[in-house]
């Protein structure tokens, strides 16, 4: 699975990983697994950390190594991705009227620009840059496929 990650990655969630090894043999305790993961930008549910720990160590007691951990961090960041794709796109269906896949850029420039975490009109210009068609239209999953392939 860590295939999937560049070099620099796996050095990073190495030091993340690092900073929760409190008695410094390359292992944590399985009960800081929801706070590494959240230390390398997942946000997982306390239900599913519990999940893992339930699977990994039903005892509470192993201490987890890095190479134990970055599995159950790239099956976190694989499924991260995906609700957030399928969330983007559902949050951009409200605003297709015609349930056809395209909506109003400027509708969605409204919502980048004065919703949630705003984004500058230049920002905006720059994400929507190719993805406006002739009548001002976008392709709602294509423009959230390039946005978080980025």
């Amino acid at each position: 699975m860590a295939s999937t990650l560049t070099e620099r990655e796996i050095d990073e969630s190495r030091d993340a990983f690092n900073l929760f090894d409190t008695v410094g043999d390359g292992k944590i305790e399985s009960s800081a697994i929801g706070l590494a993961l959240r230390s390398v930008n997942l946000n997982p549910t306390q239900a599913e950390v519990d999940k893992v720990l339930r699977e990994i160590d039903p005892s509470g007691k192993k201490r987890i190594s890095f190479e134990e951990f970055l599995p159950i961090m790239q099956s976190f960041r694989s499924r991260t991705h995906k609700v957030g794709y399928d969330a983007f796109v559902d949050s951009l269906k409200v605003f297709d009227t015609d349930n056809n896949g395209w909506i109003s850029s400027g509708e969605l420039r409204h919502v980048l620009t004065g919703l949630g975490e705003r984004l500058s009109d230049e920002d905006v210009d720059m994400l929507l840059q190719g993805f406006e068609d002739n009548q001002g239209l976008i392709n709602y999953e294509d423009f959230v496929k390039n946005v978080m392939n980025g």
